[in-house]
């Protein structure tokens, strides 16, 4: 059961994250705020790849790195436009999109016969959670294109910003959602012949030379950097980096990647309470309805086989 504690914690951290990432990436006039958020988590990562590496005697080399890349661009380019998305959507709305690659996982795993050994009961729970979340995440867009635009306004008046509708704005979540699902596909089939900890340590390097790269393309635009609002998006960076270890610990078990790819995507429904707690963010009763299809997908993916 050890892949299941891994994939509680690395759900525990990933909501810290998101929220934290929220808080970093929501100002409306920073137009890059997304680039410091990648340099952010590229700097936390490098730190802890030197930590595992010269303390924890970690093997890295190139080839490793070389083997580990397209796993690690398409873990990349979707937390990029994560963090883009986030300051066009509520947290709430954005997070059980970008989670239900989860769900998609085990949708992959069930149409290329690695659940055979499932009895026919558990194939239909799983069919069954996959078409809730797919009714869910086109329900949220639905509510989203056609809600009048003085009942959005009033929904948002106590939040801590303003949002305008926008197919952007749902967009940016599932590109997300469909970048990390084959990231997590090809995770489960890359950690076959690689060590967790030497995968991990190649994944943090490789988002090191990203933010270093956005780094220095905002240096070039001569952005300014304000500790006040960079600390939420280091806290939040923290948070990234301890959830992926537990993330790729979970994965690395390879016969519960369909059961721990949708338990950590449940994440989504922490960070939820943690928009709603401190984000102050208010839903209509139809987000809260679509969101509540998601949510019971990925749960009962999760918790019928534990």
């Amino acid at each position: 059961m050890n892949w299941f504690w891994f994939s509680v914690l690395a759900l525990l951290c990933w909501s810290g994250s998101d929220l934290f990432s929220k808080i970093g990436c929501c100002g409306e006039k920073d137009k890059t705020s997304h680039l410091k958020m990648v340099t952010a988590v590229g700097v936390v990562m490098g730190l802890h790849a030197a930590y595992m590496v010269f303390l924890q005697g970690v093997e890295i080399s190139w080839q490793v790195i070389w083997t580990y890349l397209p796993v690690s661009l398409l873990y990349i380019l979707s937390m990029a436009l994560g963090y883009l998305g986030l300051r066009y959507i509520e947290l709430s709305v954005s997070t059980p999109i970008c989670n239900s690659s989860g769900a998609l996982v085990a949708l992959v795993y069930l149409l290329t016969g690695a659940l055979s050994e499932l009895d026919r009961t558990a194939r239909l729970l799983v069919i069954g959670a996959i078409a809730l979340i797919s009714v869910g995440v086109v329900g949220l867009g639905v509510v989203e294109a056609r809600e009048d635009e003085t009942l959005r306004m009033r929904r948002q008046e106590k939040a801590n910003r303003k949002y305008a509708k926008s197919w952007l704005a749902l967009c940016l979540p599932i590109a997300y959602c469909l970048l990390d699902a084959a990231g997590t596909y090809a995770d489960s089939l890359v950690l076959q012949n690689l060590n967790e900890d030497s995968a991990n340590v190649a994944y943090e390097l490789t988002f090191l030379a990203a933010g270093l790269g956005c780094l220095v393309y905002l240096l070039i635009r001569r952005e300014k950097f304000f500790a006040k609002l960079e600390a939420p998006k280091y806290i939040g960076a923290c948070f990234e980096t301890v959830g992926q270890l537990f993330y790729i610990y979970a994965l690395a078990d390879e016969e519960h990647v369909a059961l721990s790819a949708p338990i950590i995507s449940a994440y989504c429904a922490v960070s939820v309470l943690w928009g709603r707690i401190f984000l102050r963010e208010k839903l209509s009763w139809k987000h809260y309805a679509m969101i509540a299809l998601i949510f019971i997908g990925i749960i009962v993916i999760g918790v019928f086989d534990i």
